[in-house]
């Protein structure tokens, strides 16, 4: 039974494999600290965190996350170390909330490597705090215990590093969130709630309460053993950050439940026995099969809570396999140990049987994995056919029936995402719109390694053609009018790829060349910027120019920094800055090896957009459990003229406009 503890209390650690959980709600850094006999940490390497994950005994998670597992092997640590202290801290500067009151309290739990609760920590009573020490890990006589802390600090990471003897703490902070910082370029961030008239919100699901409920065998579906699928039940401790809001009837003046009734969640393969029939098969799914108010809104959701429970249910995936292999590594470890069974048939014998264990243990986690992928794959073949023209991909029909839109639609489709262990089943990338950060297409061969095989004329060619097709579909999922599109191509050489947008006469002037051209573009855009941030904190929007083209600006920037002068450079950061703000949106094809001479200059500009690519490419993470997802840009089919018919008619109804 997992113990719940409260501050100051400490439970013994039956094990030295263990893992450590944590349910936030939100994103979080999760770290840890190594110390010695007085708690003391010696140095910067005694520190794990996104930036170093890993040391002996010890590894954290890569990026911030709402739910985090840390592995720790209590043996493996460092001669020396009596003491492994739990840390958590918000991201600074990421638009989120910037300190622990004002989100759900945090849980942490200490498990073994099969999912069993050992102690569980709610981080309680936390108000102005953005780093808190959760709990600590200490060996006293060599046994090793586990206590809950909740130390919290208001002055942040630094702070709570420099209480445990880091010197200079401030230097390794900064690192730190250095570090968050570039991990969260490559989060695929969850959808904020959307409020309107009428109390449109789309609510999370409530917290677990505290205490034995709330630690692993509450959390059996997101975070032990093969998770069964199903949006209906609570995570743990903290809200779902996106999906629909709990099953039951609608609440007088509260939100609008949409969940199928019909929808079955298979139990976890763990409560499967010989004697125990097979679960019921589900009810088929059905498109829109979540909670919202529109047709659309509803959708949206259901590809979230996809996306969701295909990060959860691998996950869970992965851990049983991973318990599954430390398990086999222990009995080979104990026959070993014994030199009577280290050789001869008994040692074969028990060598056998810990392999065997194995591959049963795998081979049951991968039948509920292949249960869940089933029941995703058959949902994603009844919604994708489902999908409006801003979330369907342009092989889709229904881009052959497309109509210039009269409403701005909630978000758009930037491609598709996949896991290792299911390459088949794709999920739609959707970002909320309108953006709220520019869009960065990769033309560089050091991203990955279907770019590393490519020549790279080539790869610069597909980096624009993905730049112009998701150009096309921002401004073909809008009514017309709402959007002017720029185009700065210094040297000419993206003149192929620009053919759909200008011979369709969709672009506002013909492609800016040379360093005069990008200049005019930046200044008037610039200016731009400046004259509606002067109108809006004045309370003045009626005395803009009548001349002034209020329609939202996308700048498509080719083979950045060719053309562009330091002048050029700190303009083109101040519209990624301040831009989205006041509806002037990047978006940017660069290799970011041709921006070297910078140096750190340009960090902050790289880090402000959304990084791309127009190669599968594993660079962007969930926001739940922080899996490295394969992308790939939504790509026009090969000989197809959907492209030019869409841009055609968006054309032929948009209005004319002067910036």
């Amino acid at each position: 039974m997992t113990a719940a503890l409260v501050r100051g209390q400490n439970h013994p650690l039956p094990h030295t494999r263990l893992e450590i959980r944590v349910s936030a709600g939100v994103p979080v850094m999760a770290g840890a600290t190594l110390g010695d006999e007085d708690g003391r940490v010696r140095g910067a390497e005694w520190v794990a965190h996104p930036g170093s994950p890993a040391l002996p005994g010890l590894e954290v998670s890569r990026q911030v996350a709402a739910d985090h597992r840390l592995a720790v092997d209590l043996d493996a640590l460092p001669a020396g170390v009596h003491r492994l202290t739990v840390l958590l801290a918000l991201p600074v500067g990421a638009g989120g909330p910037d300190r622990f009151g004002a989100v759900a309290a945090p849980f942490v739990s200490v498990t073994g490597l099969d999912g069993t609760g050992i102690a569980g920590y709610t981080v309680t009573g936390l108000s102005t705090e953005s780093a808190v020490v959760a709990l600590e890990l200490y060996r006293r006589h060599e046994a090793w215990k586990v206590r809950a802390v909740g130390q919290g600090y208001a002055a942040g990471l630094a702070a709570m590093l420099a209480d445990q003897g880091l010197d200079p703490a401030a230097d390794l902070a900064h690192a730190i969130q250095e570090a968050v910082a570039s991990g969260l370029n490559r989060a695929v961030a969850a959808p904020p709630p959307r409020t309107a008239e009428g109390d449109r919100v789309r609510h999370g699901a409530p917290p677990a309460a505290p205490g034995p409920a709330a630690g692993p065998a509450a959390t059996a579906g997101t975070q032990g053993g093969p998770a069964p699928l199903g949006r209906q039940a609570p995570p743990p401790a903290a809200p779902r950050p996106s999906g629909p809001p709990p099953s039951g009837p609608p609440l007088p003046g509260g939100p609008i439940d949409y969940t199928h009734p019909r929808r079955v969640a298979a139990p976890p393969a763990a409560s499967l026995s010989p004697t125990r029939p097979a679960p019921t098969q589900p009810a088929p799914p059905v498109a829109g099969d979540a909670s919202g108010w529109t047709m659309e809104e509803r959708l949206y959701n259901q590809v979230w809570g996809m996306f969701e429970d295909l990060a959860r249910t691998t996950a869970a995936y992965r851990s049983a396999v991973d318990f599954a292999e430390s398990r086999m590594e222990q009995e080979l470890d104990r026959v070993l140990s014994d030199p009577r069974s280290r050789i001869g048939a008994g040692g074969d014998a028990a060598r056998a049987a810990a392999r065997a264990k194995r591959d049963e243990l795998t081979d049951r986690a991968r039948e509920a994995l292949d249960r869940d992928l089933a029941q995703l794959t058959a949902e994603a073949e009844v919604v994708e056919p489902a999908l409006p023209a801003a979330f369907a991909g342009w092989d889709n029909p229904v881009w052959h029936a497309y109509r210039v839109p009269t409403e701005a639609p909630m978000a758009m489709r930037l491609g598709d995402l996949h896991l290792p262990e299911s390459p088949d089943l794709r999920i739609p990338m959707l970002m909320r719109l309108p953006l709220e950060r520019g869009l960065w297409v990769d033309s560089g061969r050091s991203g990955s390694e279907a770019a590393a095989d490519m020549d790279e004329a080539g790869l610069r060619r597909l980096a624009m053609d993905t730049a112009v097709s998701l150009a096309a579909r921002l401004v073909a999922v809008h009514p017309a009018g709402d959007y002017t599109v720029h185009v700065i191509d210094p040297a000419g050489s993206a003149a192929g790829s620009l053919a759909p947008l200008v011979e369709s006469g969709v672009l506002a002037e013909r492609p800016a060349a040379g360093a005069g051209g990008v200049a005019s573009v930046l200044d008037r855009l610039t200016q731009r910027v400046d004259l509606v941030q002067m109108a809006v904190r004045g309370g003045a929007a009626d005395s803009l120019p009548p001349d002034l083209d209020t329609s939202e600006q996308l700048l498509i920037v080719h083979d950045f920094p060719h053309g562009f002068d330091d002048r050029a450079v700190t303009r083109l950061r101040y519209l990624a800055d301040e831009g989205p703000a006041v509806g002037v949106h990047l978006l940017m094809v660069a290799d970011r090896e041709d921006c070297r001479a910078y140096g750190p200059v340009l960090d902050p500009l790289w880090r402000s957009l959304l990084r791309v690519t127009p190669v599968p490419d594993d660079h962007l993470a969930d926001p739940w459990v922080g899996h490295a997802w394969t992308y790939e840009p939504s790509r026009v089919p090969e000989g197809s003229g959907v492209l030019r018919g869409v841009l055609s008619r968006v054309a032929a109804a948009r209005p004319h406009r002067r910036l």
